[in-house]
């Protein structure tokens, strides 16, 4: 059982049990807070676990897993702002912000602000109160000056309108090849059109890019599979998979057995 509730920018959620994420594209900066159980934020290279309490804050273009745990008897509920382009052009120009050098950063952060956690905190009061379109501006407003206020730095990242650059097609897919996401998230994310992203991933790996993502995802399944002795159970979502059925059928296919034969070590 679940259920979520937005309001407009405020998006209050609430889950009886495991939840996982579908696409797995930030398409927006966001700010979260979680109310109840643990959240797990994995961006292909870090995984880092959010408890009651935690702030949590993603970044727009990235690739991001995440899967909520509800505690024991319980629920998780998290409250979160999204900040659209649209807001952040506007807050630019009416307070003056602006990036003044792009950014590497990480996906996600976990930011430690008492005020920005109060202020978090008393978002809860308009769950249940009609959405008003103007007042959700203005909190998102106030949360804006809030993260500012603790980090500056972070207009680098927030007013930072432009779009990907080109860069390289191997190295990044052979990190992020087990995101569950359209080809057209992995081109934009690659700096290319979608055509030129197929073109140019056939020059580089000798194959169309869903055969070859199949490919490698069995392959690491099977590798954490027989030689890191995981579980069918433990991998298949991890690997890109939408379901147990269709992960057992390609597996089966590619290497002439089911996973479930394998015996855990």
């Amino acid at each position: 059982m679940s259920e979520n509730t937005t309001l407009l920018p405020i998006n209050f959620s609430c889950h009886f049990s495991e939840f996982r994420e579908g696409e797995q594209f930030a398409q927006f900066h966001s700010l979260g807070l979680i109310i109840s159980g643990e959240m797990e934020l994995n961006d292909g290279t870090t995984k880092t676990v959010f408890k009651e309490g935690d702030l949590y804050s993603s970044r727009k273009n990235r690739l991001l897993k995440f899967a909520k745990y509800p505690p024991k008897n319980g629920e998780i509920k998290t409250v979160s702002l999204y900040f659209d382009d649209q807001l952040l052009h506007d807050f630019s120009l009416e307070y003056g912000y602006k990036a003044e050098k792009k950014e590497n950063t990480p996906a996600f952060i976990k930011p430690d602000h008492k005020a920005l956690r109060a202020f978090m905190n008393s978002l809860l009061v308009y769950e249940e109160l009609p959405a008003s379109p103007e007042l959700l501006q203005l909190k998102k407003k106030e949360a804006l000056l809030l993260m500012l206020n603790d980090d500056p730095t972070l207009k680098d990242i927030l007013f930072d309108f432009s779009e990907p650059h080109k860069i390289d097609i191997e190295a990044f897919m052979n990190r992020n090849f087990h995101f569950n996401v359209n080809l057209d998230r992995f081109a934009y994310l690659t700096g290319r059109s979608l055509s030129s992203f197929k073109r140019d991933f056939q020059k580089t790996f000798g194959l169309p890019p869903r055969q070859w993502l199949q490919l490698r995802r069995l392959r690491e399944a099977h590798f954490l599979l027989t030689q890191k002795g995981k579980s069918v159970s433990d991998i298949y979502l991890d690997l890109g998979f939408e379901n147990l059925s269709h992960f057992s059928f390609a597996f089966k296919k590619q290497f002439g057995y089911p996973p479930s034969t394998i015996q855990v070590k």
